[in-house]
């Protein structure tokens, strides 16, 4: 639109008819940049979707890939799985039965130990008591040939 110092307004106030002509040429000008602009963008959207689509092809062809080479992986990693699984679980099992042997074990460990001091123990006051015995023994015989002895003296001197 044209300022109304430039004359395009006459003293009546209507616009003429190149002014209308002119301001309806700008209008459709406005508008066709405006589509133009608008047809871009569509263009433009319609190219990144077309891409990422393209994209998402990919990603999910490789998806596919990889989850096949993941197949194959879990299939090789271990041939002979079912025994190993199944060797494993004896190994458990028998850690399991284990257990409480070894605990019965140590028990009866610590139990024959206490037993075999006891042994002992007792064992040394036999000794001891076999040797008092013997020195009892032999004092008491001792003690029996020196009564002899005065016994027989005594006879003896008699006679």
């Amino acid at each position: 639109m044209k300022s109304l110092g430039g004359g395009s307004v006459g003293y009546s106030g209507r616009l003429s008819t190149e002014e209308i002509n002119e301001d309806e040429e700008i209008s459709r000008l406005a508008i066709s940049t405006f589509q133009a602009k608008e047809e871009e963008i569509e263009r433009k959207k319609t190219e990144i979707r077309e891409k990422v689509q393209f994209q998402l092809g990919k990603a999910e062809e490789e998806t596919r890939r990889l989850s096949h080479i993941w197949e194959e992986l879990e299939v090789m990693a271990d041939p002979m799985r079912k025994e190993v699984a199944n060797v494993r679980k004896k190994i458990d099992l028998a850690n399991r039965e284990l257990k409480p042997l070894g605990q019965s074990c140590q028990k009866k460990e610590k139990e024959y130990k206490e037993a075999l001091e006891a042994f002992n123990i007792k064992n040394k006051e036999k000794a001891q008591l076999v040797t008092s015995l013997m020195e009892l023994l032999t004092e008491s015989e001792r003690l029996r040939m020196q009564k002899l002895e005065e016994l027989s003296k005594n006879i003896e001197s008699q006679h």
